[in-house]
C-alpha cells in the first residue's frame, strides 16, 4: 500500500495560513474607506471611485528589496509593510494622486503565522496613516524557494487624481526653486551595498552600537521610509508646487531629471545640508566614488518640490507648519551642452 502523502508533507501547512490569514482580515479591516465594496477573502477586491470630473488611475508596483535582509537578521519584521506602503504612496504622490487602495504579497519558504501578522501589522499601519485601504492581497507559501527564516515582500497600490490636476512637470520653468525634504536613513535603496561596507568590510553587525551614530545599527538602518503625502498636499493646496521627485533608487542624480522637461537642468547646492553620518560613514568604509555614492544614496535627501521661485517662501511657510525639515537644496537651470541633468556645487 502506497504511503500517504499529505500537502503539510510537502511543506505546505494550511493551518498556519488559516490563522496567518485571520490575524490579517482583522488588521485590513482596520484600514477600510467607505469606497471599499468587498470583505477580505474575496476572489477580487471591489473599490468605489469617488465622484470626480475626470478621474485618473494612477498606479505603481514596489518592493522593499535587501533591507529584509535586516529584518531577517534582527527578527524585527514590523517595520518593513511600513517602508513599503509609503515608498508606493510617495511614488503615486508626486503626479498629484491620492492614495485608494493598496494590496501585498508576501512570499515565504515556510510560513510562520506570527512574522506575517507582524509584517502586515506595518502595512496596515502604512496604510492607515495615508488614508489608504488594504484590500487584499497574496501570502504564498512556497518551500524550498526561500531560505529558512527569509521572505519576499512586494505590494502595489491604486490612486486617483484630476486629470487637469496631473503633476508632470510641463510647469517646471527656469529659475523654479528646489526644496528639500529629509529623508529617514537609506529608506529603501542602496542596502546591497550597505550591507556589504558595513557588515564584510567593517565587520559590524547589526547589534553593534556605533558612537557615529548614537544607536545600534540595526536601528539605523531599520528607520521608516517616509511618506510625503502630507507636505505634498499642503503645496498643492495653496497652488506652489510645479513638480515634486522622489528619491529613491539613483539618487537626486538620476531621479530628480524625471520630473524635468527638456532642456532644464537642477543646479544642487552641495552645501546648503549635512550629510547624515551613515551615509558619511558607509563612503568612507568603502571608498566609494563620489559619483557612485550620489546615484547609490538619497544622502539625507528623500523628497524634492520644485516650486514658483515666487512662490518659494509661501510654501517654506506651509512646510514649517509640519514635522519634516525642509529647505532650498538648489534651483532650476539651462542645461549647459556637454553637462549632466543634475549639477552639484
Amino acid at each position: 500500500m502506497a504511503k500517504t502523502v499529505s500537502y503539510r508533507d510537502a511543506g505546505v501547512d494550511i493551518d498556519e495560513a488559516d490563522r496567518a490569514v485571520g490575524a490579517i482580515r482583522k488588521m485590513a479591516r482596520a484600514t477600510f474607506t467607505k469606497g471599499v465594496l468587498t470583505e477580505i477573502g474575496s476572489f477580487g477586491a471591489c473599490f468605489a471611485l469617488p465622484k470626480m470630473r475626470r478621474p485618473v488611475l494612477v498606479s505603481s508596483v514596489d518592493g522593499v528589496g535587501t533591507k529584509l535582509k535586516i529584518a531577517f537578521a534582527t527578527g524585527r519584521h514590523d517595520t518593513v509593510g511600513e517602508d513599503l506602503v509609503n515608498h508606493c504612496v510617495n511614488d503615486i504622490a508626486v503626479q498629484g494622486a491620492k492614495p485608494l487602495f493598496f494590496l501585498d504579497y508576501l512570499a515565504v519558504g515556510k510560513l510562520e503565522a506570527g512574522v506575517a501578522a507582524q509584517v502586515v501589522s506595518g502595512i496596515a499601519r502604512g496604510c492607515s496613516a495615508n488614508g489608504c485601504a488594504l484590500i487584499g492581497g497574496e501570502t504564498a507559501e512556497m518551500p524550498g524557494m526561500y531560505s529558512e527564516g527569509e521572505y519576499d515582500l512586494a505590494g502595489s497600490i491604486v490612486g486617483v487624481v484630476e486629470k487637469s490636476e496631473i503633476l508632470t512637470g510641463a510647469k517646471v520653468r527656469k529659475g523654479d526653486v528646489l526644496l528639500a525634504m529629509a529623508s529617514a536613513g537609506l529608506h529603501t535603496n542602496g542596502y546591497s551595498l550597505a550591507r556589504k561596507l558595513l557588515f564584510e568590510v567593517a565587520g559590524l553587525k547589526p547589534e553593534s552600537h556605533v558612537p557615529e551614530l548614537a544607536s545600534v545599527l540595526a536601528d539605523a538602518l531599520l528607520q521608516v521610509h517616509r511618506s510625503y503625502l502630507k507636505p505634498l498636499k499642503s503645496l498643492v493646496k495653496i497652488d506652489a508646487l510645479s513638480a515634486a521627485a522622489h528619491i529613491t533608487g539613483g539618487g537626486v542624480t538620476d531621479n530628480l531629471p524625471r520630473v524635468l522637461p527638456k532642456g532644464l537642468a537642477a543646479v544642487i547646492d552641495t552645501g546648503s545640508w549635512q550629510v547624515p553620518p551613515l551615509f558619511e560613514m558607509l563612503r568612507r568604509i568603502g571608498s566609494v566614488p563620489e559619483e557612485d555614492w550620489r546615484r547609490t544614496f538619497n544622502l539625507g535627501v528623500g523628497m524634492i518640490f520644485v516650486v514658483p521661485e515666487k512662490k518659494a517662501d509661501k510654501a517654506l511657510r506651509t512646510l514649517a507648519r509640519g514635522t519634516d525639515k525642509a529647505w532650498v537644496i538648489g534651483e532650476v537651470a539651462a542645461q549647459r551642452r556637454g553637462k549632466r541633468r543634475v549639477e552639484y556645487r
